[in-house]
């Protein structure tokens, strides 16, 4: 039985090796994406990617301990602003 490789949008690890290649670990870069199932993947640590939670990009900084998980578990698409707080009146 094989296993699947994991998932990483072409154009996201496209960006990637490329600036590996450059070797601009040293300069920070931020690479702009939408692809929230995109598994983390070691040749990702030290850049930073900007993702998007349907309403802005939100940076991402990739270090060690995130490989293996998806890009979106780390950036929230909904705030929680609690429930409403209700007063309760004495009655007497």
């Amino acid at each position: 039985m094989t296993l699947k490789p994991p998932y990483i949008a072409y154009h996201l690890l496209s960006k990637i090796e490329k600036l590996n290649a450059k070797g601009s670990l040293g300069k920070k870069e931020v690479i702009k994406t939408w692809s929230r199932s995109s598994t983390i993947l070691p040749i990702m640590i030290g850049h930073t990617i900007s993702l998007y939670n349907g309403q802005k990009h939100i940076p991402l900084f990739i270090s060690d301990q995130l490989v293996g998980h998806k890009l979106g578990e780390f950036v929230p698409t909904r705030t929680f602003r609690s429930h409403k707080k209700v007063e309760r009146k004495i009655k007497r």
